[in-house]
Parts: structure tokens; sequence; C-alpha cells
């Protein structure tokens, strides 16, 4: 494991180089709201795992909302608040003629699925070449229509924009870029549900949290409510594939960078490119930043399985750098298990 303390801890980049990037979003009375009128969500629970070095807890996600994963508080939540919008009466009617396109290798294409279908839009998701069909049935059997496209995510991606802006529907990615925020930051928004529901269920505050970033939503989300509940007590880590480190290269440039590398099995986490707006909070938010290898992250999964928190190596990032840091059983710590195996 390599690990780089942030030196920009609490005042985060220059201004002048994320200015466009609003900051993560607390308005966790929004998200609360919004989820209230929804039937099919329900507090995950939070699970004292022993014997993995610290005094151990994890966020269990892998039940969310009958998704499997964290990923159906973002993209669902976004269509909802348009529904929402609406003020149509039967919120099931409430985006007929909608649709909705995006890319994903995994569960933000379910999320999408699943929120549209709920609220009466359609659901467009541009798959790369090599993505399982296993992944391309389960989006199917959730109601979107599935496009290949391109032999990695980012000609998905690409297909994807390409798509919205020949007015095929609108764009809902869950990351940011220049010209493209707003939808992003409400995504991020509905990440703050799982965060509330760790300080309300935590009996006092952790002293480490690891945090595992793709594009970086979940921990900026997630790292902007700790510090606005907690305060600067929690030593904030945020977890990357040695393969994709995309955010602590970031901090070591001071800027926003793409990474290059191969492709990890931490499949979720693994993109080139930091979302902006998770780089902007991190960057203020997080004490470090560190990367795991295949072999850290794949090595966990058996002593995780064996205490009934099964799960993939995207799910257990957070573990596998916490098990690496050697704490000891003094140390209160705090890991999410993202998403449930074989998503």
């Amino acid at each position: 494991m390599d690990i780089l303390e942030n030196s920009l801890r609490g005042k985060g980049m220059d201004e002048r180089v994320l200015a466009e990037a609003p900051w993560p979003s607390v308005d966790v009375a929004a998200v609360q709201g919004l989820l209230a009128r929804c039937p099919a969500a329900a507090e995950t629970p939070l699970v004292a795992v022993p014997g993995l070095g610290p005094d151990l807890w994890v966020k269990d996600e892998r039940g969310r909302m009958g998704l499997g994963s964290f990923k159906a508080l973002g993209a669902a939540y976004v269509i909802a608040c348009d529904a929402a919008a609406t003020g149509v009466e039967d919120m099931g009617r409430a985006l007929e003629g909608r649709c909705y396109v995006t890319a994903s290798a995994g569960n933000h294409g379910l999320s999408v699925a699943a929120g549209a279908r709920v609220f009466g839009a359609r659901a467009v998701v541009y798959l790369a070449d090599t993505v399982p069909e296993s992944f391309a049935a389960r989006l199917r059997d959730k109601g979107a229509e599935v496009v290949r496209a391109g032999d990695d995510y980012a000609a998905s991606m690409a297909a994807a924009e390409r798509a919205a802006e020949a007015g095929e529907g609108t764009l809902l990615s869950d990351s940011s870029w220049p010209g493209y925020m707003a939808l992003p930051h409400r995504l991020m928004e509905g990440y703050l549900a799982m965060a509330a529901e760790i300080t309300a269920q935590a009996a006092s505050p952790f002293d480490v949290i690891a945090l595992q970033a793709g594009v970086g939503g979940l921990a900026g989300a997630v790292a902007a409510h700790v510090r606005a509940v907690w305060g600067d007590g929690p030593r904030i880590v945020v977890v990357e594939p040695a393969n994709a480190p995309a955010l602590i290269d970031s901090i070591r440039a001071g800027r926003p960078v793409e990474t290059s590398g191969p492709v990890s099995n931490m499949g979720r986490l693994d993109c080139k490119v930091p979302s902006l707006i998770a780089l902007k909070g991190l960057a203020r938010d997080a004490d470090a930043f560190a990367t795991v290898t295949e072999a850290e992250a794949a090595d966990v999964l058996p002593a995780l399985a064996g205490r009934g928190m099964a799960t993939t190596e995207s799910g257990a990032a957070g573990v596998a750098a916490l098990r690496a840091m050697g704490l000891g059983p003094e140390t209160r710590a705090l890991a999410v298990i993202s998403e449930e195996p074989g998503t």
C-alpha cells in the first residue's frame, strides 16, 4: 500500500484550479425528505467485524434498496428529484416521455435503470464490449435498453454523451467535468443518506475512516458529512486501486490529472479521471490518500466472507487498506462494504 499525507487538508486546492466545481453538498434534509416518500428506502446496518486488526465496523451497503450497492442512492435520487419537481400526483407516471442515458461498468447503470422505471422514464445504458453479458441482462431486467459501444468505459461514455447531444435523452453520469456539474452534484448529494446513517448509528466518532474511491463520489459525500458532524477528529483516508490512482495523483500535482494503467480487478474503482466535485471536496476534507494493490484487495475477501461479509475487491478496498495499515484493536475504524458479490 502506498499512502500520501494530504498537504491540502483544511484548505483544499487553489480556488482558481477548480473554480467551476461546487463544494459537495451537506444538505442531508433534502435527501431524507425525498427518501421518506420511497417505499424501498430503508437504513442499512453498521456492523462490527472482529479479528481483522482494528476495532472494525463496516457500513454494509449490500442490501441497499434491493440493488446490492450504495449506488442506489445516487442516480435514482436524481431521477426522483426530477419526478418530484413535476408536481404530478402520480409519481409513477411523472417522467413519462423522458429518457436518461448513461455509460456504466457496474452499479451506476442499475441505479439509472431502477430510477427510470419507478418514475415512468426510459433508460438507455451504454456498455463497453468488455462488460459481461450477465450484467447487460441485469440491466434489461430492470427495464433498461442496452447499447454496446467501444472497447472500454471511455468509449461507452463518449457514445452516451453523443446520444445526449443528439437529443436522445438526459445524460446522467456519476462523474463531473467542466460544463457538467449540476446532475453529478445532486447525485453525490444522494449519498448523504448513507453518511447520515453512519453518524447516527455509531456510538461515537471513529478514529480512522477508509473510503474507497473510483471517481470519488462516495468518498467526497461521506467526507463532507463527517466533517460537518464530527469535525476534524476522524482521520479520513481515501482508497484507490494502485492501477487507477486518479485522486492521489491529482493531490500530488495540485490539479486534476488523468492517469493510466492496466485494468484493475477493483472494476468499480477503476477510474482514471477524478470527478471534479469530489476532488474539490476531498482535497479539503481527506487526511490522506492511499492505493491498494490487486493482491491486497483480493487477500481480504476470504476473511470477510468468513465473517458474513462476502463482497468484491471493489467493495472490500477500504477494509484492505485498514488491514494494510497494521492498526491495533485500540483503533476504532470504519469502512464501507459498498456492494454485494456478483455485482
